[in-house]
């Protein structure tokens, strides 16, 4: 019998810390547009209720589910069908919750995708045709209607003994274009006076430069008001529309706080540009002990009495520890790449670098946030 014990052991050892840190900049410049979003453009989330009918046996159960069965009564009737006394047994109807985004601007009679989801006990939705369905607003309006024949991009298949096979969602599909805008969100942006942008990532020194790179080309057209909001207004003799044009292709270096992102499922491990460490000695091994057992048999001398034959346990244990790797030492102030470089000397597998990475933290070498997803 061999049993195998591994041990992991890392040590680090902090040879100083405290060095005042240089934040440097990125290098790359970003456009305003793609760092920000703009006050009031956005999408708006709309919903519905409907029904999906033409299913090959793979709707709801009626018996199971009395709102497909008062919906479909309910349809029959504005159609001049009386179902209310008849005794409906039919699979190729389903009950559906429709959403959709509707997009900044959409003007009335242009068209949107839509997702169409089982709520009942449906099998699958695809081949089914969505009856005409309104979507609705926050506000309980209809901004648009939604009609067409679901696509799951799903397949799935039974067998007679009860074995079932799928690959991917059939209860859950989508409509291409399905939806057509009838209502418009009224929002004025040509006659406005001030406009807000809103950085994705809020950020002190990012607002900050935001600001100077439109003051730099439109003098005091923007104001940082908080991390998150720059203010800009346009000059004298020009619409907003056309403000907002220009100023969001002016280029802009973007700041970011230290962070250290790490996905322990994954074994992914994501760091900043300005992921600083102390003066910092790293050293990592293995260490694997070895017990092997070896039973004997003993037996009984040649005419003895009440001698038995008995089995004696014999162990032999090793210990192999690695060796050759010296400690890995950072310099103050060491920049990311280092930081990298020192690690994959040791030969560390991701997983040990996240062990490495939170152990120098909690010694207070590592000056950035460690983010644990």
């Amino acid at each position: 019998m061999l049993r195998v014990l591994r041990l992991f052991a890392a040590t680090v050892v902090i040879a100083s810390f405290g060095a005042s840190l240089a934040v440097t900049p990125a290098v790359a410049k970003s456009r305003i547009k793609d760092i920000v979003e703009f006050e009031g453009v956005r999408d708006n989330m709309l919903v519905g209720y409907g029904i999906v009918v033409g299913l090959n046996g793979t709707g709801d159960a009626l018996r199971n589910a009395p709102m497909t069965k008062q919906s479909l009564e309910g349809m029959l009737e504005r159609l001049g069908v009386n179902t209310r006394d008849a005794n409906l047994n039919t699979k190729n109807v389903a009950a559906v919750m429709v959403t959709a985004r509707l997009p900044a601007f959409a003007a009335a009679g242009s068209q949107m995708d839509v997702t169409v989801s089982a709520l009942g006990d449906a099998k699958s939705l695809l081949g089914g045709t969505l009856l005409v369905t309104p979507l609705l607003g926050a506000d309980g309006q209809a901004y648009a209607v939604a009609q067409g024949t679901v696509q799951t991009g799903s397949v799935s298949a039974s067998g007679a003994s009860g074995s079932t096979i799928s690959k991917g969602v059939p209860t859950s599909g989508r409509i291409a274009s399905g939806a057509l805008v009838e209502r418009e969100i009224e929002f004025r942006l040509a006659s406005m006076d001030k406009l807000r942008l809103t950085l994705r990532n809020p950020d002190f020194t990012t607002a900050r430069r935001i600001a100077d790179v439109i003051n730099t080309r439109y003098p005091g057209s923007a104001l940082a008001e908080n991390p998150t909001i720059v203010a800009i207004r346009p000059g004298a003799g020009q619409d907003m529309m056309s403000f907002v044009a220009q100023v969001e292709n002016l280029a802009v270096d973007p700041d970011a706080p230290a962070k250290v992102v790490i996905d322990e499922v994954a074994g992914v491990i994501v760091m900043g540009e300005n992921v600083r460490v102390s003066t910092v000695a790293i050293q990592q091994g293995n260490l694997t002990i070895t017990v092997q057992e070896s039973p004997a048999v003993s037996q009984p001398s040649p005419f003895s009495r009440g001698g038995q034959t008995t089995v004696v346990p014999q162990s032999t244990v090793s210990v192999d520890e690695e060796k050759g790797r010296q400690f890995v030492t950072l310099s103050s102030g060491a920049a990311l790449s280092t930081l990298v470089q020192g690690l994959n000397a040791l030969g560390v597998t991701p997983r040990d670098m996240i062990s490495i990475l939170q152990t120098i933290k909690a010694a207070g070498a590592l000056q950035a946030d460690i983010e644990v997803m």
